[in-house]
């Protein structure tokens, strides 16, 4: 064990202390699956035991929470059918991707909480699956989990690998430590060619290929049952605007321009969707500030007249909410957020984006849409107005933004078969 990986090791249980109240507030405020939570910390009972004996040899997956897991799940069903004896434990580490996952697990795959990454939990589950494979999706560089993959010489590699300015800057500052940890890495398959860069800066010796980004190979369920509005909103609205996964000031900013347009659009309503449904009573209480008529999804009880707003403080749901809207305005990008969210499900539905105009995270694929001229984009907040204006007025125009987006991201597809290529091969 290398120097700093032992003080890793040595001040970790000190650093699950400090944020082990988080973690016990997210797992009380939080929806989702948690009735196998223990595993987090690498606790399991006899019969979960026996279960995973089955998939030893299997490939382990790892996938942070739901956007992640949709991707995942999408790359597992296109490998079990090209590879027919292939067997697959995927992990999450948030409750909302457990439940996605287990909604969801095709035949041959079982899920499982990601331990935290303390030596001995990971050692433990290590020796619980016995896998023949890792695959990390996006970001998740945890020091014990791939220096016990490599310890055991089983290929290791991250796929859909991103990395944002932020995080560039951050691994620059601490090249000591991440350097070491990205060489352990048996292959890491970029979102794109300044991902691909951005790895290759820390660690030039690596085996790394830009893919390109598997959320463009997703697919929309044939079983897809849009929202019920009017279970919600009555006969009305005629125009629907989801506000997707939204962050603290994006709701305010959101809300308070819909209310103003109300006067000219008395047939439009609006569903919020907070990135963290644990932010339902927070906004709530936005929302009566403001004095519009709303109720909580998650509460599943029907108002008693129609509202003007939808709270879907709920998870699982976000594609048929934009299913059902009319314009799709995605998160963290408004009110001084300015990292972005996933712009290709709304556009794979063929839906009018609207979105801040600097979307740190999601520049690629926000560059793809706007070379499509597939974006409505707001610069300043005080453009938001006009931006909606103009979309509730003008259907054609919401139709040829949505059906440009859709047919941009098609022309992107093809990152999973290149992925599993690559992960095919790996030895």
């Amino acid at each position: 064990m290398g120097i700093i990986r032992l003080f890793y090791n040595l001040f970790f249980p000190l650093g699950v202390l400090f944020f082990l109240p988080g973690l016990i507030y997210k797992y009380r405020n939080r929806p989702g699956w948690k009735s196998t939570y223990g595993e987090r910390f690498a606790r399991y009972t006899p019969e979960r035991l026996k279960e995973l004996e089955n998939f030893h040899g299997a490939v382990w997956i790892h996938a942070v929470s739901v956007g992640e897991s949709v991707v995942a799940l999408s790359a597992i069903k296109t490998w079990l059918k090209r590879n027919p004896d292939l067997k697959v434990v995927i992990s999450t580490t948030t409750t909302t991707g457990q439940e996605l996952v287990r909604k969801q697990l095709p035949e041959r795959c079982t899920a499982i909480f990601c331990p935290i990454d303390f030596y001995f939990w990971v050692k433990k589950v290590f020796n619980i699956l016995q896998p023949s494979k890792l695959v990390i999706f996006e970001t998740e560089l945890w020091p014990n989990l791939i220096a016990e993959a490599r310890n055991r010489n089983i290929p290791t590699a991250l796929v859909n690998a991103r990395m944002s300015d932020h995080s560039a800057r951050g691994y620059r500052r601490f090249k000591m430590f991440f350097s070491p940890l990205i060489r352990q890495l048996s292959l890491v398959a970029a979102q794109s060619e300044a991902d691909l860069q951005r790895y290759l800066a820390l660690a030039p010796e690596i085996r790394a290929v830009n893919t390109g980004n598997l959320k463009f190979d997703q697919q929309v369920p044939e079983n897809l049952v849009p929202l019920d509005t009017a279970y919600w909103f009555g006969k009305a609205p005629q125009t629907l605007i989801a506000a997707a996964s939204t962050h603290p000031g994006e709701e305010a900013l959101i809300a308070g321009t819909f209310k103003k347009l109300l006067a000219d659009h008395p047939e439009a309503g609006l569903v919020i969707v907070p990135r963290h449904a644990e932010r339902g009573t927070e906004v709530e209480d936005i929302l009566k500030s403001l004095d519009l008529s709303s109720c909580r999804k998650s509460l599943q009880t029907p108002p008693e007249v129609p509202v003007q707003v939808l709270l879907a403080d709920t998870t699982g749901e976000m594609l048929s909410i934009m299913q059902a809207s009319d314009i799709v305005i995605m998160g963290k990008s408004l009110a001084g957020q300015d990292e972005g969210h996933n712009l290709i499900e709304p556009a794979l539905l063929d839906k009018p984006i609207v979105t801040g105009a600097v979307l740190k995270n999601f520049r690629f694929v926000q560059q793809v849409l706007r070379d499509a001229d597939a974006l409505a984009e707001v610069h300043q907040d005080n453009e938001l107005a006009t931006v909606l204006d103009r979309l509730l007025r003008d259907e054609d125009t919401r139709r040829e933004l949505g059906k440009r987006g859709g047919e941009a991201i098609r022309k992107n597809a093809g990152a999973i078969c290149r992925t599993l290529d690559l992960l095919d091969d790996l030895k």
